[in-house]
């Protein structure tokens, strides 16, 4: 059996405009560092007479990443959701998910922050932040 722990994983993210340096985010949540769902990049058409037709379609790839309240890494989307706010502009980010455990990393290019959590939900203890940052492509590739 191997080891598919995701203590180990690391996510850079720049903004060149922002943050030309990669930031590596840190603090993430308790059961929840990051998720990716499924893309369907095909799309299919069923002719009258049965027989199935399918092309390939671009997606965007929706990526939610999740930070205890206490996090450092919340002041990176604090500070990327206020300057898009000051300048009415958006700001493109890239990204590289390293997953050491499986041996595998992925590139992901032109991003946007599609979803901002502005505070944590304050319950006995203040709850994580989520955040959602919107690819253009996804590149995977062995570490």
């Amino acid at each position: 059996m191997g080891d598919i722990t995701a203590a180990n994983s690391v996510i850079m993210v720049s903004i060149p405009d922002l943050f030309p340096v990669p930031q590596q985010l840190q603090g993430f949540a308790q059961d929840d560092i990051f998720d990716i769902p499924a893309i369907e990049s095909v799309e299919t058409l069923m002719g009258v007479d049965g027989n199935l037709s399918g092309g390939f379609v671009f997606k965007p790839i929706p990526m939610e990443v999740t930070l205890q309240a206490d996090s450092l890494s919340n002041t990176f989307f604090d500070q990327w959701w206020t300057q898009m706010q000051a300048t009415l502009s958006t700001f493109t980010a890239n990204g590289v998910i390293r997953l050491p455990a499986v041996g595998a990393k992925t590139t992901l290019t032109r991003g946007y922050l599609t979803s901002y959590k502005p505070a944590p939900a304050g319950k006995k203890v203040l709850q994580p932040r989520r955040y959602m940052i919107t690819w253009n492509l996804s590149a995977p590739a062995p570490a």
